[in-house]
């Protein structure tokens, strides 16, 4: 008996410190505006060590939504690290009106602090987490080892490093336009010496003196439109839409800058990666470290030339090749069974509204200047003024003031407003603050829209398009909307203790932090609903 009572006991602790062990190193990426259908567009195209590894290696989840509006670049970072919407973490776009302070926000701006490094200008590193009201994964990780885990986020962009890496990160680090990788003296006094050295390096050059030609043969594209078509835009408003791309004379002209709109800013930033976990010595002891990680360059192309074209089809497929890459690295420098990385983007985006519309859809892009201009046009010719503050982000904002001080009820001219917008083919509807306070339950996209508000914030009024309309330009394409093409995004897990398998039910982006805690066991981000992936969490 003594022995049977000794075995279990044995099997029970076994049991446990299996369930605790936690990886050395957690490894968050962020592919911006990556469409969950790329997965499966370019799928025979793939190697079988980058996406592909993860998918047939891990968990894949088929059905992973964003379940707020407006769905963007900053609160896309956001939300995932703090397993929340914006209407409790604060991000409310990339570029905001706060109708509060009366003028115009960028996420992450921050005149209290000081560029380190080399800038292109001193403003490029004036940027902290100040912004962000909820706490991150990231952040829980640094309080629950007492500061000992060392957290670094890094991105083409400030916001993608910046917000995923949270309030207490060792650094952040972005590019600024002259090729350099910098941060602010949020982080410390000083750049490390290891960055400034890759600095010197300048191992972009290798890429731009190359130029940018199809990684494959033209046949293998065969999933895009054809090379140069009307609904692409061109690089740096300069390089025309065809391979191959003379990135050597854009160089000369305007610098650096061109490495973030084709392919080898990925590259880029993955080999920066790289020497990050060499020099920080990530991942190599027991105490977990976090590297957040937020490849940019595809939603610059993405932006530029739309879904549909080669240039975004090659930028996918690079970064399959650097996907497979880095995870080599990781199993040589971590180990195969001492790290987790997860994949996933902050937004999708949707067809280009042009190309739509040429095959007999009815719908057309917005410019939204054009959409303010008509709002001014119509408060003027309905109360002898102009009430209109600004209109951004599908927000209108309102003069309140001066609607009072004239006599006027501010809810009976937000509903005159509400109605004239209805009236337009794009709208779907126009949500008054009200309703958008006390949603009814049953309306999905008002629900949406409440998670990504503030009244501090947002304007009185918020416009819904109706489907696939997209205020945007002519070429290229973009996001923000609370659809199917914006909010669903891959999601895939990978590494220590991460079982193989994929789920097809729905699952939105704000369960990813909770899921983290409990795989680290640490606290939960303390704004979120704490709803997890159970399927890779629960006890094999």
């Amino acid at each position: 008996m003594k022995k049977i009572f000794i075995l279990t006991s044995f099997l029970i602790l076994t049991s446990i410190d299996a369930q605790v062990s936690k990886p050395k190193l957690v490894i968050g990426i962020i592919v911006d505006q990556m469409r969950d259908e790329y997965l499966y567009r370019f799928y025979n195209d793939f190697g079988p060590n980058g996406f592909k590894r993860m998918m047939t290696q891990g968990f894949t989840y088929h059905n992973m939504h964003f379940n707020y509006m407006p769905t963007f670049t900053a609160p896309g970072h956001a939300s995932v690290y703090t397993g929340t919407t914006p209407a409790f973490h604060g991000i409310m776009g990339n570029e905001y009106y706060n109708k509060f302070l009366g003028k115009e926000m960028y996420c992450v701006d921050d005149e209290n602090v000081r560029a380190l490094g080399i800038p292109k200008k001193e403003e490029d590193g004036k940027m902290s987490p100040k912004n962000l009201k909820s706490t991150t994964i990231t952040d829980e990780l640094k309080l629950a080892t007492n500061f000992k885990g060392k957290v670094i986020g890094m991105s083409i962009k400030d916001r993608g490093a910046i917000l995923p890496a949270g309030h207490f990160a060792d650094w952040a680090f972005w590019l600024s336009d002259n090729g350099n990788f910098i941060s602010s003296s949020f982080y410390g006094k000083e750049l490390p010496l290891w960055v400034d050295a890759f600095n010197v390096e300048k191992r972009y050059m290798t890429d731009i003196n190359k130029g940018w030609n199809l990684l494959r043969s033209p046949e293998i594209y065969n999933e895009s439109l054809p090379d140069r078509n009307p609904y692409e835009g061109k690089i740096n408003g300069n390089l025309e839409p065809i391979f191959p791309y003379d990135l050597k004379t854009e160089y000369d002209k305007n610098g650096a800058k061109i490495i973030k709109v084709t392919p080898f800013g990925n590259s880029l930033l993955a080999n920066f990666a790289k020497e990050s976990i060499y020099h920080e010595k990530l991942g190599q002891d027991d105490i977990t470290d976090f590297l957040a990680v937020s490849f940019s360059s595809t939603d610059y192309v993405g932006h530029i030339m739309g879904p549909r074209s080669m240039e975004l089809q090659d930028t996918y497929l690079r970064l399959d090749e650097t996907l497979a890459d880095f995870l080599n690295y990781l199993d040589q420098k971590v180990g195969k069974n001492e790290y987790v990385v997860f994949l996933t983007a902050d937004h999708a985006c949707a067809e280009n509204a042009q190309f739509l519309h040429d095959h007999k859809y009815d719908v057309h892009y917005l410019n939204y200047k054009d959409l303010e201009k008509d709002f001014i046009k119509f408060s003027e010719d309905t109360f002898k003024k102009n009430y209109v503050v600004e209109y951004s982000n599908q927000n209108l904002f309102l003069d309140k003031n001066t609607i009072v001080k004239d006599g006027l009820d501010l809810e009976k001219v937000s509903i005159q407003f509400k109605n004239y917008i209805e009236t337009k083919d794009y709208a779907k509807r126009a949500y008054l603050e009200k309703e958008i306070l006390n949603p009814n339950t049953t309306d999905k996209y008002l629900l949406d829209i409440s998670r990504g508000y503030d009244p501090k914030i947002n304007g009185q009024i918020v416009i819904l398009h109706q489907p696939a309309f997209m205020e945007y330009y002519g070429t290229g394409t973009t996001h923000g909307t609370p659809y199917g093409y914006d909010t669903h995004v891959p999601a895939l897990f990978y590494g220590k203790n991460i079982p193989k398998g994929e789920s097809f039910n729905v699952e939105y982006i704000t369960e990813i932090a909770p899921t983290l805690s409990q795989i680290l066991r640490i606290p939960f981000p303390n704004s979120t609903e704490a709803k997890t992936l159970t399927e890779i969490v629960k006890k094999k």
